[in-house]
């Protein structure tokens, strides 16, 4: 067969899928409205004239701070001791919600101010948001997902907005040929652009993982595609990215699944981790290379979820919590949860765990940069304040939550190395409950 022939029957099965999905998707929307749940992409859009129709800037002090959510985004100022924090969602058993609010914390005056202004970006959780500056600060939001209260629908978004600051506006950035919609995906700051790696997308009737790369130009506002030389992680979401102050780019962990039979889903912990080198020779930030590398130190244990932070100054990165999961069967997984802190040596690549000293009376530790620190490295807190509390059990028919000693074998090996953690294991029985360790 000839290379003409192999394109047109590579073409012909592109429109046989597409086709396929066009139906499945006009099924179940028609399954949805016959429910009383409307589709989502209309729901959204009436999200977005709604937002556009105000035409004043609303602030308002929160007393006791934003709503209980997940997966948010949560940036410091780069100028101001300030916080910002955007949209997340909260699933309270039956129902999932999902926002869009712009709240920022104050860490002086320890307050909490939500800022609503008109044509703002829409409700979304698991997006990545950076922070760059000039113009006072600016917010780059990109993708995410919104779900239907039942979680029966999941609508990911490939939109980029920009909030400014100092002006408290919002701009939606119609660039093309940026990445598809997705979320759990990770974006970072690279000199003046923004780097977009992996994440997940998910249609209600398949899901798949990336692991492909691409930049946006926030000088010039546009995107590319990169295609590194080496070998690519493989596709995940919910990674750890950091960009190094040498230009290179860390990635490590993620998440994701594979099919093992029909209807049947396996998932995967990834504790691996690659640089993305930049070429020395290349001004145009086009060429890069994917290089295998090993973290050493005390590491935490695999895990998904860990949240992660950059100090640049003094070329470190602070990881804390996650959870494993440990599927018992089919409908059931148990998940431990940590709240072990970490810290990475960017220069070195090596991992100490830290504990944090709560009494004020014991002699302050000098850091390595001559500051003083209330940060003990490596050193275990006395067994009575991790065995001391008899374990909590409360069983609300969808979760069982244990809080304390685990009393799994293999919580336990999790566990190993990261002494003073505290595990928290959850039992999901699923009617229909998603779980895909986005972020």
């Amino acid at each position: 067969m000839g290379k003409k022939d192999k394109a047109k029957k590579g073409k012909g099965a592109e429109k046989t899928i597409a086709k396929t999905l066009k139906k499945q998707t006009n099924k179940l929307k028609k399954e949805l409205a016959a429910k009383g749940e409307e589709d989502l992409e209309q729901v959204i859009k009436d999200l977005e004239e709604a937002d556009r129709k105000k035409n004043a800037i609303v602030e308002d002090l929160l007393k006791d701070g934003p709503s209980r959510r997940a997966n948010f985004s949560f940036n410091a100022h780069i100028d101001k001791d300030e916080i910002i924090m955007f949209g997340g969602e909260y699933f309270n058993g039956q129902k999932t919600y999902v926002y869009g609010d712009l709240v920022i914390y104050n860490l002086k005056k320890k307050t909490w101010l939500r800022i609503q202004s008109p044509g703002a970006a829409p409700p979304r959780c698991a997006h990545q948001a950076v922070l760059t500056a000039g113009e006072g600060g600016q917010l780059w939001i990109f993708g995410g997902e919104y779900a239907s209260p039942s979680q029966s629908q999941f609508y990911h978004y490939k939109d980029l907005w920009v909030f400014y600051l100092k002006t408290k506006k919002w701009e939606k950035i119609n660039a093309t040929l940026g990445p598809t919609s997705r979320s759990g995906h990770r974006m970072v700051l690279c000199k003046k652009q923004l780097v977009v790696f992996g994440g997940y997308h998910d249609n209600g009737m398949d899901y798949k993982y990336y692991n492909d790369l691409h930049t946006f130009d926030l000088e010039s506002r546009t995107w590319r595609k990169i295609e590194p030389a080496g070998i690519a992680p493989s596709p995940r979401s919910g990674c750890q990215m950091l960009a190094l102050p040498d230009g290179r780019i860390l990635i490590t962990g993620g998440y994701s699944k594979n099919k093992v039979k029909k209807d049947i889903d396996k998932g995967i912990v990834h504790s691996d981790a690659f640089l993305l080198v930049p070429d020395k020779h290349d001004t145009n930030g086009t060429k890069w290379k994917w290089q295998s590398v090993k973290l050493s130190g005390t590491k935490p244990s695999p895990r998904t979820g860990m949240s992660v932070v950059a100090n640049t100054i003094g070329n470190r990165a602070y990881f804390f919590g996650g959870v494993q999961d440990e599927e018992e069967d089919e409908e059931n997984i148990s998940g431990t949860f940590f709240n072990d802190l970490y810290c990475l040596d960017l220069e070195k690549l090596n991992f100490n765990r830290i504990t944090l000293d709560g009494v004020k009376s014991k002699k302050e530790v000098i850091d390595a940069e001559g500051a003083k620190s209330d940060m003990v490295q490596d050193v275990e807190q006395p067994e009575a304040s991790v065995n001391a509390e008899q374990p909590i059990v409360v069983d609300d028919g969808v979760f069982t939550l244990t809080i304390g000693p685990s009393t799994s074998g293999n919580a336990e090996n999790a566990n190993a190395g990261a002494t003073g953690a505290v595990a928290v294991q959850v039992h999901f029985s699923f009617g229909y409950v998603r779980c895909t360790r986005l972020v």
